[in-house]
This record gives structure tokens, sequence and C-alpha cells, in this order.
């Protein structure tokens, strides 16, 4: 029997997709000239006490800054100063503190980009440690109870990759019971939904079909039929799946109906673990929040920036 040749791929636009990785550290893209054009607070809405100084841009530059070095507050503080005299520009820089309580109240954007017609989204969910112990320090004593994590849920574009929503929630937050907040998130119209056995709820396909979203979920292996095949009622999303994987195998239904393309979620996560670690700075879960949403953005830009290509053979 002759083993079958592994399938190999080649980057075919490397000098494209070069560049942008090296954009990506360019403090220029960053800190432009329209960010400092938008630096100070309009203050157009009445508000009690003072005034703000920085606009939500200019806290939102310097949060920014933060993720992508992995800065603490006064850090990021002292970049911002010293980004200033370098550039020769006149604006002040807010202190520590203040980046703290605005970026707790802070809107952000996730900045997708406009799509024409339906998208097609993967879920998925990740643990982000808030504190606790090391690896080194857990393989070998063991797990305490001080060790925290929040649980950031993702909805991808599978198409370009883009994040179109997300969600961060306590470690105990279920993945099916986040569904309707990252729909709620996007614009577009959804057109379908893959996720993988967590989502596996009547509740999350009630809210697909409401919708019209078709829903690429496998059913769990002890799941059974619902709704009988000579019912008057059109048959269930759910019941056909069971039924699909009853016919032709579970592996050989998951490739029929493109369920692997669900992995991309899980490329997500790896790619912004790699780009931020997989710990939040922040303690107050406004902050956190803040954090993961901020991280999320970025990521975009990087996805905005270039993507490789790739021929297979």
């Amino acid at each position: 029997m002759v083993a079958k040749a592994k399938a190999s791929y080649q980057v075919t636009n490397w000098r494209k997709y070069n560049e942008s990785l090296v954009e990506r550290g360019s403090i220029t893209f960053w800190f432009s000239d329209d960010v400092i054009d938008q630096w100070e607070h309009p203050n157009d809405r009445p508000k009690v006490g003072h005034p703000f100084v920085y606009s939500d841009t200019a806290i939102e530059c310097l949060l920014v800054l933060r993720e992508l070095f992995r800065l603490p507050y006064r850090q990021t503080e002292g970049l911002g100063r010293s980004l200033i005299q370098l550039m020769q520009v006149d604006v002040p820089i807010p202190d520590y503190t203040s980046l703290a309580k605005r970026a707790a109240k802070l809107e952000i954007s996730l900045d997708v980009a406009k799509h024409r017609g339906p998208v097609h989204v993967v879920v998925d969910s990740t643990g982000l440690k808030v504190f606790g112990e090391g690896e080194w320090k857990t393989r070998k004593h063991g797990i305490s109870k001080r060790r925290t994590w929040r649980k950031l849920h993702l909805a991808v574009n599978s198409e370009t990759q883009e994040i179109e929503a997300e969600v961060l929630t306590e470690n105990s937050g279920h993945d099916a019971d986040q569904v309707d907040d990252l729909l709620e998130q996007i614009e577009s119209p959804v057109r379908s939904l893959r996720g993988d056995g967590a989502y596996d709820q009547w509740k999350v396909y009630d809210r697909l079909a409401e919708q019209e979203i078709e829903a690429v979920i496998p059913p769990r292996k002890n799941a059974k039929i619902k709704q009988n095949g000579n019912s008057s009622q059109p048959p269930l999303v759910r019941d056909e799946a069971i039924r699909g994987i009853r016919r032709v195998g579970r592996r050989q239904w998951k490739k029929d109906v493109g369920y692997h393309r669900r992995s991309l979620a899980e490329t997500a996560m790896y790619r912004m673990k790699s780009c931020f670690g997989s710990t939040l700075k922040n303690r107050e879960h406004e902050n956190q929040r803040t954090e993961a949403r901020l991280r999320s953005k970025i990521l975009n830009r990087f996805t905005h920036l270039g993507l490789p290509q790739f021929e297979w053979s």
C-alpha cells in the first residue's frame, strides 16, 4: 500500500504579505496625522463636571499602542510623551489614570469592511487568563483556586477572516448563550453559521431559523431525531444532520456540509494569542472588555493590510 503524499503549500504573495507584516509595527500607521487632528475632545454634548480634554480617538490610539507593545498604563503614557516629542507635535498626553478610567467606558468599532450580500460566519470561544500561575508552576504543582479566566467568543467571517463580532464573558459563560449577542453585532445579513458541538442546543437552532440562517452544527453522538419523517411539518435542520451522519458517517458528513471551515475561528484565536498573548492585563471587567475588543479591532486592521495567499500542491 502506497502512502499518500502529504499536501504542501506555497505562499504566492510573499512580497506583499511581508510588507504587511512590517507595516503592523509602524508607529506612524497608528499614530497618524488624522488621529492628531482629532486629538482634542469636541465636548459637543452636555456633561456634568469638568469637560473632556482628550477625544475618544486619542484615548483609543494610546490604548492600541498599549496592546501592540503589551505595555502597562504608565509605560503607555511614557510612550505617548516620547512620540509627540519625536514628531514635534504640540498635543497633551493623558496620564495613566485617565487612560484607565476612559477605557472602561470606551465604545469601539471593530472596523469591519463593508460587504456585498450576506456573510458566512464561524463561531468559537477561547480562554484568556486574568491572573494565576504560569504553565511551569501548574504542571509541577497543579492548578490553584486563584486561577481565573475569561472567555472570549468570536464570530469570524469565513471569506475575509475578519472578526465580525466578539463577546467577553466570565469563564462560566456558555458558548450557546452568546449567539444572540454575536448576531446582533453583525450588520450584514448572515447566510450561515458554523459552530462545534457546544452550539448544539435547540435555542440556537430556533434563533437561526428565525433569521433564516443555515446552521452547520454537528449533533451530539447520542442525539435523537425529534420529528419523524412522516410529519406534515418541514424537516428540522438538526434532524436532517442526524440522518446524514447515520447515512454517510460523521467524517463524510462534515466534508459534505463544509463544516471544517469552522477551523478559521480557531485560526483567529491563534493569531490573537500570538500577537497579544493569552493573558488580560486589566483587572476590572469593563476594562477587560475594552481590551478584548481592541485586540479584535487590531486583528481586523492586520487582516486589511494583507493575508498570505496559498497555492496547494
